[in-house]
């Protein structure tokens, strides 16, 4: 059995679930047992007591009590899961968009999650080992995207780079715009959505709701978007510009401007979905990212858009190429 640690929460780490922080750090301990340690008090965060649940913040204090020695072992797997494992593997190379030597930029599909869950077995954490390429460590997640959007997700190929690329993102070092399907136009057709959120539910089932900046759980969220085309009066793309980064934000914020997301029908509801010919997957796409890099200049990364909805933007005659920076007045 290893001694009590102490163990700060790194800036790759901010934002990540407790129980999927020893997952990754303890592959060898089982869930029961972490849960029993959690029950305790056994495992506490910055001297308090926490769930499984409970989102981890860069610079936080975790204890870890003694532990099996196998806990910092993976599990033993069978070679069918390591034949799937390799073809899995060779998909996810498949999907990058950028690769140095500190970071790796993935085109992330729809429908793939980015991180396991009670629900959820596949996912991109789980393929990393994929990506190694020639690095001596295995790449770190410095951020997540829902399982439904699709776009740019970025990796940071070391624990230095990991913590770099965490702290530009805290501090808002970055610039993300995300494309959008809207059921309606807004009106006005530009503008920026300040509405604190707060969540409810739980895992798998998580979703936000609009909250008084008083409220106990209510976190600032601030959404900066513009109208980049319509298609007549039901439908208009819309481009999105996240200065916080929430759960769920975009897509609440959409909502809050009465123009839900096309294919978001968690809250959009039946106005999600306009039928005809336009699939019901979620029309959200991560299109572009500019973040400092580990070695301090900026770079910025595109990522295509995925088939359903280049179908849809074909379908609705929208053209894709143009894309002239729609936010540029807000930083001239």
């Amino acid at each position: 059995m290893s001694g009590v640690q102490t163990i700060q929460v790194e800036a790759g780490d901010d934002g990540m679930r407790l129980d999927r922080w020893f997952k990754a750090r303890f592959p060898g301990l089982g869930h029961g047992r972490l849960e029993k340690l959690l029950r305790t008090g056994q495992v506490r965060v910055d001297g308090g007591r926490v769930k499984g649940s409970t989102r981890l913040e860069e610079g936080q204090a975790v204890r870890v009590p003694p532990l099996p020695d196998n806990a910092d072992a993976a599990p033993q797997r069978s070679s069918k899961p390591r034949k799937a494992a390799s073809q899995d593997g060779s998909f996810l190379r498949d999907l990058v968009l950028y690769k140095d030597d500190d970071v790796i930029v993935l085109n992330k599909p729809a429908g793939l999650a980015v991180q396991g869950g009670s629900r959820t077995d596949k996912h991109i954490d789980a393929m990393l080992d994929a990506l190694a390429f020639d690095a001596p460590e295995r790449p770190r997640l410095v951020h997540r995207l829902d399982k439904d959007t699709s776009g740019v997700l970025v990796l940071a190929r070391s624990r230095d780079a990991a913590a770099k690329l965490g702290r530009a993102l805290k501090r808002h070092d970055t610039r993300k715009i995300y494309w959008a399907l809207v059921n309606g136009v807004p009106r006005p057709q530009r503008g920026t959505i300040n509405l604190s959120l707060a969540k409810a539910g739980t895992e798998g089932r998580e979703r936000v709701h609009a909250a008084d900046d008083d409220d106990f759980d209510a976190r600032h969220a601030i959404t900066h978007y513009a109208t980049v085309a319509q298609a007549g009066q039901k439908l208009a793309w819309v481009a999105f510009m996240p200065v916080t980064g929430r759960t769920h934000q975009i897509r609440a914020h959409a909502v809050a401007i009465k123009t839900p997301i096309v294919g978001d029908g968690k809250y959009g509801g039946s106005e999600a979905h306009p039928g005809g010919e336009i699939p019901r997957k979620m029309h959200l796409h991560a299109r572009e990212l500019t973040i400092r890099h580990p070695k301090g200049h900026m770079i910025t990364v595109v990522a295509p858009l995925p088939e359903h909805m280049r179908k849809t933007w074909d379908l609705l005659g929208l053209n894709p190429n143009d894309d002239e920076d729609p936010f540029a007045e807000l930083e001239a």
